[in-house]
């Protein structure tokens, strides 16, 4: 049993940029990695999938054979980027360059509602490719969440462009019944359960891309047939989740049968907006299980990556990328949205800290300087440093819904300096460049979270005989 506080030695300091800067949000390496083409006698705009360093030239994707230069995965997360930034900032430039991606992701779907994913270098559509092929998966997810998140900002302001965008919406929505005419069907897994109405079979990552955008439908629709598909699909993600804060694994959700990864795990985000717009306590009260839970012990014990919980013991710790942190980030905002309970503020501002060095490698994943995330952390000493669109976009859209928060974007630069585990109480002191802390305590007795401050974080880690 450890009782006291082991200490952890990290840099405090803010990068300098950080601190005359008005804005973390920077769009010039996304600016960089966009062009701006025609498909099918339309002007769009794509983002180039790869770019490494030191030069940050675009590379094509060619991990499942030859895939292309840019994808509806990568121009769908974009769009709702920009578009979340112009909704909270009113920038018209976000809002162009929106519209410019959207008319890329409408280019990709199929006349049955399905999506392509990839053009290749002459612009032409890769429709045989294993992460391109015409089908309703990943890259369709992500299309409709840019629709979705279109539509509703722009249903009054450019009614011609947002009817393309509904229409594109309803197209999809019959494939999406085809999952949710499932819905009651739980098969078993080495005794987890798994519903069978998710995207590939029980995929809650997928679905969360999807049901995000559902949510902005929703929003704009007030569709009952879309509120059906939602609370399904919730139900599902519930399915999913296992253990509570004292047991084992702590309320996190599955991603997929019988494995959790961080990145692309939404369903926190998703029941918390679900339940506050349904008025569906147990939505919000499966998040907060979550969050409370799990969430909390990767704060305090460390971000892992992957876990298989039908082989308990062998976690994965890296690569650890930006896309993990959103979710995570993102999930905890739309908690606190849902209960105004300001611990998830602080919780949400310590996962974005992975962006400021506050990560097993000690350094910044993001430039606000250039705009630039790395594409992941290989091991404690080791950065990829490369920058891609999906890094690229993932963490501009965690700073841009932070920093619309001020009790939460500052704890990016607070550095977690020492953890402590005794029989019931799970612990993390942070602190910032200031001299500022704070102690995060998860007691599991009482399944509860506490947020300590100042005195009392200094007089919690008296007691916790710090040396």
């Amino acid at each position: 049993m450890r009782t006291a506080l082991v200490v952890i030695v990290v840099t405090l300091l803010a990068p300098a940029c950080a601190r005359t800067q008005t804005s973390l949000v920077n769009f010039d390496h996304l600016e960089r990695l966009t062009e701006r083409i025609v498909v099918g006698g339309d002007s769009v705009a794509i983002v180039h999938v790869y770019a490494n360093a030191p030069d940050y030239r675009w590379v094509d994707a060619k991990e499942s054979g030859p895939e292309g230069i840019a994808c509806v995965d990568d121009a769908g997360r974009a769009a709702v980027t920009y578009l979340r930034h112009y909704e909270l900032t009113k920038s018209p430039s976000s809002l162009a360059r929106a519209k410019e991606l959207l008319r890329f992701v409408l280019k990709m779907q199929a006349d049955d509602g399905r999506f392509n994913n990839f053009i290749f270098a002459d612009h032409t559509i890769n429709t045989t490719g294993t992460t391109s092929a015409t089908s309703f998966g990943w890259w369709a997810a992500r299309g409709v969440w840019g629709m979705a998140e279109g539509y509703r900002l722009m249903r009054t302001s450019d009614r011609g462009f947002a009817e393309r965008l509904r229409r594109g919406i309803e197209l999809s929505l019959p494939h999406v019944e085809k999952l949710t005419a499932k819905f009651g069907a739980v098969d078993s897994v080495s005794g987890f359960r798994i519903p069978r109405w998710l995207l590939y079979g029980s995929g809650a990552d997928a679905t969360t891309e999807l049901t995000l955008g559902l949510l902005d439908y929703y929003a704009a629709a007030k569709s009952r047939r879309v509120k059906d598909m939602i609370e399904k699909f919730a139900e599902g993600f519930i399915v999913m989740q296992d253990g509570d804060a004292s047991t084992f694994p702590y309320g996190l959700h599955r991603s997929w049968e019988t494995m959790w990864h961080m990145w692309g795990n939404s369903q926190t985000a998703v029941l918390a907006r679900a339940g506050r717009i349904f008025g569906k306590r147990s939505f919000t009260l499966s998040a907060e299980r979550e969050a409370v839970g799990f969430y909390s012990r990767l704060l305090v014990q460390g971000f892992l990556t992957e876990m298989d919980l039908a082989k308990p013991g062998k976690n994965k710790v890296f690569d650890q990328i930006a896309y993990g942190v959103r979710p995570m980030t993102l999930g905890l905002l739309r908690l606190f949205d849902a209960t105004g309970k300001r611990e998830y503020l602080v919780m949400a501002g310590l996962a974005g800290s992975w962006f400021f060095g506050n990560n097993p490698a000690g350094l910044p994943m993001y430039d606000p300087g250039t705009g630039r995330c790395y594409d992941g952390i290989r091991d404690s000493v080791t950065i990829n440093r490369n920058s891609g669109a999906e890094s690229t976009v993932e963490a501009l859209l965690t700073l841009i819904e932070l920093e619309h928060y001020p009790d939460a974007v500052k704890y990016v630069y607070y550095r977690k300096t020492a953890v402590a585990d005794r029989e019931n109480l799970h612990c993390a002191l942070f602190r910032n460049g200031g001299g500022e802390e704070l102690t995060l305590v998860l007691d599991t007795k009482s399944a509860s979270l506490l947020v300590l401050e100042g005195p009392k974080s200094a007089a919690f880690r008296a007691g916790m005989k710090d040396p």
